[in-house]
């Protein structure tokens, strides 16, 4: 798929870029952003009411100041080389790693946990900066211990994963890291590992549930509401699915008592149901059909890449936005356990945003067309 663009005989900066990154990611990323803020403008309103806020666009007029920066550092990003790449992530990764730090002694403890840093009017998730970067960080390992069998990328690798892990526990944020853990295993799935060493992840994620659910009771409520609605609150999830069911084939967009008005996390965690409630299933079915297409479209290109590095590093970021997606989803239709985790490009959210743009830069940065050889240094394993 192409778009209309500058001419190729333009020689400009821009002209370069655009007939040099992967322009069917950018449609899809675009309609993803339109659509969100689309639903942004049904779900604000009601948001705004119960909150008490006497702006009614809010949250829209917020989530388009948010756009501006996730698409300027998604553009700046993309212009990377991968070696410039790679040292970006590994940077975003020592930083989002102190912050994980800091978080768990200066955050705010709000609903129990402990993830959001406070800056003025605005605040920050370290995690969400932390998934890019240890997908970049872990990709390296895998690929230098591919390139030179006696150095023990994976086992490096490894360990940053159960530091991260445990982290995002410690706050506790089961959902990332389960999501994070998910991540991992694709990764090490293309980068050609022992299947042994799969099953041996897929274990620790079962004992590192079971373990959360007989020791964190926020954790083993919403398991238990999850198996048995009947205990446990689950007013957001029973909201949720009764505005699914509403809308139909083609929605209820002109109704006035409309479900997301009772729906306290319609612009964040929910506003899949939302879309759902207003424009009906084919809404729902676009909004998947776009996130499995921009997962599929990174995998396409990753197979064409020469590198391991570039390889895991590609299909790791695209697991992790297309695997939060599917979390988000599967919570909304009470598929899954209910989690707190944002639907990229469309759920309000600053942190989730310019992470979001990051991860999608740097996958642009690392399938980028290149019509000249790389200097030596520049070419990953």
């Amino acid at each position: 798929m192409s778009v209309k663009g500058p001419s190729r005989l333009d020689q400009t900066a821009f002209a370069r870029w655009w007939w040099s990154v992967d322009q069917t990611t950018l449609v899809i990323l675009w309609t993803l952003v339109a659509v969100g803020f689309l639903l942004l403008l049904a779900a604000g309103p009601a948001a705004a009411a119960r909150l008490n806020i006497g702006n009614s666009f809010y949250f829209p007029i917020r989530q388009a100041l948010f756009i501006l920066p996730a698409l300027t550092v998604l553009f700046g990003v993309s212009l990377l080389t991968p070696l410039q790449t790679r040292r970006l992530g590994v940077l975003t990764f020592a930083a989002s790693l102190f912050l994980m730090v800091v978080v768990l002694f200066a955050a705010p403890e709000i609903n129990g946990a402990k993830r959001w840093l406070p800056f003025g009017v605005a605040s920050l998730q370290p995690s969400e900066l932390l998934k890019p970067g240890f997908v970049i960080v872990a990709a390296w390992m895998l690929a230098e211990g591919k390139r030179n069998p006696s150095f023990p990328g994976a086992m490096i690798a490894m360990a940053l994963f159960a530091v991260c892990a445990a982290l995002l526990i410690m706050q506790p944020d089961f959902g990332q890291a389960a999501l994070l853990t998910a991540v991992w295993m694709v990764m090490f799935f293309i980068a050609g590992w022992s299947i042994w060493w799969l099953a041996g992840l897929f274990a620790s994620a079962c004992a590192m549930i079971a373990g959360g659910y007989l020791y964190s009771p926020h954790l083993a409520q919403r398991i238990n509401g999850f198996l048995n609605p009947s205990v446990g609150d689950n007013y957001q999830v029973d909201k949720s699915v009764e505005a699914i069911g509403a809308g139909g084939l083609t929605g209820a967009a002109d109704r006035s008592a409309s479900i997301r008005h009772s729906l306290p996390d319609a612009h964040t965690d929910f506003i899949f149901a939302v879309g759902i409630e207003q424009h009906g299933v084919v809404m729902g079915l676009a909004i998947m059909a776009l996130f499995a297409a921009f997962v599929v479209r990174a995998f396409l290109r990753a197979v064409e890449l020469k590198s391991v590095f570039t390889q895991c590093a590609v299909c790791g970021l695209a697991a992790m936005i297309g695997l939060q997606a599917f979390i988000n989803i599967g919570v909304s239709m009470r598929a899954l356990p209910a989690k707190g985790m944002t639907l990229p490009f469309i759920s309000y959210g600053g942190s989730s945003l310019l992470a979001t743009g990051l991860a999608v830069g740097m996958i642009l940065a690392l399938t980028r067309r290149r019509g000249v050889s790389l200097r030596r240094r520049e070419v990953m394993p």
